[in-house]
């Protein structure tokens, strides 16, 4: 991933540096399990624990000859440890060290994108709260239909990224699995046990059937649920621009003090940001293919995987990480126009109130239809027209009036009927 939306804690975690940490961290796991069992003296793990390192650039440079990465990993490591490096990697094939380590990885990036959602599950919560009576229209289709009000809007953004804390953490469970099970999986040349104590080691359980390779639809799910949180933030930040239109006008992300809109026109204030993210979650979505396509490997493992991973698993990681970081700093300071709300939920007369109307001459003995063919009548007079306001038309059509009275009609017209049960919906999220 690019510089740009790199930001230092994921970063670390896909550096190349990291990796190789991971992977001297497996084989140190699986010397330690094979002394507990015997197999090797402990006074040898000993040494190999003292004197284990590496040297990135040396290990490129083997590997530039042998054209093997952990070939060229384990030379470089013997050549730190001496003699003792003989009890290194026995009974092991490359995927062992390679799928064990990146289950680090995986679970380390996770661990730090949960720790991140905390923060925006914060951020939604509070602005829930301080809007919770900001009421404002709510659409469907694009076009107006019934007051909601904006922390109700934030409460469904809440109950999602809930439910995709939820589901990360399963995930969590589903990729935090290794494998010590040798060329083909079958532990031809190494003591099931071993794989179970360098488990236990690295915070891991042993995967309940491995071939060369731990089976990629993990890796699959894995890229599929950060997806599905990339969606979410997605439809976050959509809304956002939405809202933000000129002729609209509700939210604003905030703009600094110096800040520049356009090279061209000096009034512009636009929603970079939310655009930002809406470009990103396209890049997450594109990676989900690659995923699904790196399942059907030949019979107990080809490489065609592996060249996809250096590739989509950092930028995934990475992207959803400034991705979750951005909506969240966006939220936090996110602005907000009560006065706009109001403005453009009242525009043709309050039409908005139309079932509200309907439903109250339904209740005085109108027949629906009827009461439908009258409440539409006087909605569609006045839709669109600069002096139509369907409150003044409803008042006045004798059709409503002789069933009901001007108070009644009031009523119809308040959007606190429209709100009465939100406290129930905010009960269900504990706010």
């Amino acid at each position: 991933m690019i510089e740009r939306y790199t930001l230092p804690e994921m970063g670390e975690i896909w550096t190349e540096t990291y990796k190789l940490k991971t992977w001297l961290q497996v084989e140190i796991a699986v010397c330690e399990a094979q002394a507990e069992l015997g197999y090797i003296p402990a006074e040898a793990v000993e040494e190999i624990k003292a004197k284990a390192n590496f040297d990135p650039k040396r290990v490129l440079e083997i590997e530039a000859e042998v054209r093997h990465d952990v070939i060229a990993f384990l030379t470089n490591v013997n050549e730190y440890v001496g003699d003792a490096g003989r009890y290194i990697h026995l009974g092991l094939t490359s995927s062992d060290v390679l799928d064990t380590a990146l289950a680090l990885q995986l679970v380390a990036s996770l661990n730090l994108i949960l720790e991140c959602l905390e923060e925006l599950i914060q951020a939604i919560r509070y602005q829930a709260q301080q809007h919770r009576n900001t009421v404002m229209v709510g659409r469907s289709h694009g076009i107006h239909a019934e007051p909601i009000t904006f922390g109700f809007k934030l409460a469904g953004w809440l109950a999602e990224v809930l439910r995709n804390r939820d589901r990360l953490v399963r995930l969590r469970e589903n990729i935090a699995v290794g494998k010590i099970s040798g060329a083909m999986g079958t532990y031809a040349n190494i003591d099931p046990r071993v794989e179970a104590i360098a488990c236990q080691k690295l915070g891991l359980d042993p995967d309940t059937v491995s071939t060369q390779v731990i089976s990629r639809d993990r890796h699959a799910e894995f890229v599929q649920q950060l997806a599905l949180l990339a969606a979410s933030i997605e439809r976050f930040a959509v809304e956002i621009r939405n809202l933000q239109r000129t002729d609209v006008l509700e939210v604003e992300e905030f703009f600094s003090k110096g800040q520049k809109g356009s090279s061209a026109m000096p009034h512009k204030r636009n929603p970079i940001r939310s655009e930002r993210l809406t470009g990103m979650a396209r890049i997450i979505r594109g990676h989900v293919v690659a995923a699904l396509e790196n399942v059907a490997l030949w019979h107990e493992r080809d490489i065609s995987h592996s060249s996809v991973e250096r590739v989509m698993l950092p930028d995934t990681c990475i992207l959803i990480h400034f991705m979750i970081k951005e909506i969240t700093d966006l939220v936090k300071h996110l602005l907000v126009y009560p006065e706009n709300m109001k403005r453009n939920m009242n525009v043709y007369g309050g039409v908005i109130f139309s079932q509200r109307v309907l439903l109250a001459l339904v209740a005085k003995g109108m027949s629906r239809e009827e009461a439908y063919t009258v409440v539409q009548s006087c909605a569609h007079q006045a839709w669109n027209t600069p002096e139509g306001n369907f409150h003044d038309l409803i008042s006045k059509d004798p059709r409503v009036t002789q069933l009901l009275s001007p108070q009644e009609i009031e009523s119809c017209f308040d959007p606190q009927q429209h709100l009465k049960n939100l406290d129930e919906i905010y009960q269900r999220l504990g706010i």
